[in-house]
This record gives C-alpha cells, structure tokens and sequence, in this order.
C-alpha cells in the first residue's frame, strides 16, 4: 500500500466520483479505478459502493479514509520537517561542556549561531571530559569540548587552543610572588583537584610522576568555583589552564609552571562515521571559523 494510493482514495472520497477526483490529481479515469482497485484487493474488502449519482463509502472504505486521513497529516509534517532539517531550518544541537573552560565564549559562539539559525535549539550539559566523550560514543551528546587526548578512535575532533597549565596558589603561599616555579618544587604541597570525570586530573598526575612524585591530594570535586575557594582558603594549590585561571579573583595568585611545562589542549569533538544532519555539518564549520578567531 503506498502513500499516494492513499492519497487518491481520499480524493476520490472528496469528490464523490472517479471522473471529478482523476481531473483533480490529474490521471485518467481508468488508472484511478485500478488503484482503487489495487487498494481493495489488498485489504480484502470493498471500498465503495458505486452508484451513477456518487461514490458511497462502504463500512470498509469509511475506516480506511479516517485512518488515511491522519497518515496524510502525518505525512506531510514528515515532508516538512525533513524539508526544514535540509534547509538548515530546524534541528536540535546537544554540546557537553566541562566546566573548567571559559562559558562565556561557547555561549557567545551559541548565540552567533542562532541568530543565523533561528529556529535551531540547543541542549547544553556540564560534565567531566571523560563523561562528555562517553556521552558522544552512546549518542546522547552531538558534540563536546574535551581535554587532548581522547581515548575512543570513534571520535573526530578539532583542535582550538593550545596553552600551559599554572599553579594557583593562596595569595599568601611563598610561591605568590614568583614568576615561575618547577613543578618538582610542588612536591610538599597538598593538591585540590578535579575528580575522576576530569582528563586534566590525569594531566597534572602524569606530569607530576614525570619529575618523581605523586601529588598528595587533599580535595576532590567538579566545581571550578569550589576549587577556587579551597585555594583561597589555603587548603592547597591547584593546577589550571593559562585562559581558566585569569578568569580567577584575586584573592589567589597564580605562577608559570616549568622543567617541565604543562601543555594543555582543548577539542571540539564529535563521533566519527555517525550520521550527521545538516545542521549539525553546518555546526561544525561555523564552529570551526569561530575558534579559529580565538
């Protein structure tokens, strides 16, 4: 049974004759009739009761051109909805972002796009890189932010910043004052961290077990405030990215990293080989043109 069969039953309802509903759709008489036909025999039942005044519904056909009816409208916001996605019209975007990087420009990047596209919505989620990569692998996020490297070779990315990690320390530590520190320096220092869904956790213990030792860790947590406030408090130090820690008050002070310093790259990332509407390709190079300018 195909939809435009369907579609010529209920005309030929509307009109109330063959002749009349073949005018409207165009076709002969005789080619209406053997659809009509065709429908019948597929449904094992009449579906007209054929008069020389009108066509009269049989108990069959009246069943058949209400559910047709609602197929037809179903039918037709489907064509109008694959029309807006090919358009680049409609579409709804899903981006995790973790909540170390500045959201201030994502959300500058975001609103560029919807002025372009209008009626594109979004969905934003905060969360660790790891978890944003895994939300990608199981297609519940379009696209993320992550910390280099990633771990999936299901994932395409495009690099966008390249920086240094520096120490945040209270403004009272006796590093405060320095220009620059080596990391072998830190050794004695109790550290506040990220938890486990952070990729730069795993950046900062690797770069410490480089020189020699293992950061004692005092605090844990996903909140870039928090951590923050633990510094200022002087429960420890911390190590953040060059961009995320001048966004930092000064109630804490922050020193260049070196022998060795700490490199730190930030991605855009999304799932390799997956089907990606138009929309989302059209995300994809605009965000790239955007964080080319960063």
């Amino acid at each position: 049974m195909e939809i435009k069969h369907l579609q010529y039953f209920i005309e030929a309802t509307r009109a109330g004759s063959f002749t009349h509903a073949a005018e409207n759709l165009y076709i002969t008489q005789p080619a209406l009739s053997r659809i009509i036909k065709s429908l019948e025999d597929d449904l094992g039942a009449p579906l007209f009761i054929r008069s020389r005044k009108k066509l009269i519904l049989t108990d069959a056909g009246r069943v058949l051109y209400q559910h047709a009816q609602v197929i037809e409208k179903q039918f037709h916001l489907l064509e109008t909805e694959l029309s807006n996605l090919l358009t680049l019209k409609k579409g709804h975007i899903r981006i995790g972002l973790p909540t170390i990087i500045n959201s201030f420009f994502f959300s500058q990047l975001i609103g560029s796009f919807h002025k372009e596209y209008p009626e594109v919505t979004f969905q934003l989620e905060e969360d660790g890189s790891k978890r944003i990569e895994e939300k990608i692998i199981s297609d519940q996020l379009d696209f993320g932010v992550v910390v280099l490297p990633t771990n999936h070779n299901m994932l395409d990315y495009y690099t966008f910043v390249n920086e240094n990690l520096k120490v945040v320390a209270p403004s009272s530590h006796p590093i405060a004052n320095r220009s620059d520190v080596s990391l072998d320096e830190l050794k004695g220092e109790t550290f506040i961290m990220f938890n486990q869904d952070f990729s730069l956790r795993n950046l900062i213990l690797n770069a410490c077990e480089g020189v020699g030792f293992q950061p004692k860790i005092i605090s844990e947590t996903s909140q870039l405030d928090f951590i923050e406030e633990m510094v200022a408090s002087g429960l420890g130090v911390t190590l953040l990215p060059e961009s995320t820690s001048r966004e930092l008050t000064s109630n804490v002070q922050t020193v260049a990293v070196i022998n060795p310093e700490i490199e730190w790259s930030l991605a855009i990332i999304w799932k390799t080989d997956a089907y990606l509407s138009q929309i989302n390709k059209e995300f994809i190079r605009f965000a790239k043109e955007k964080l080319a300018q960063i």
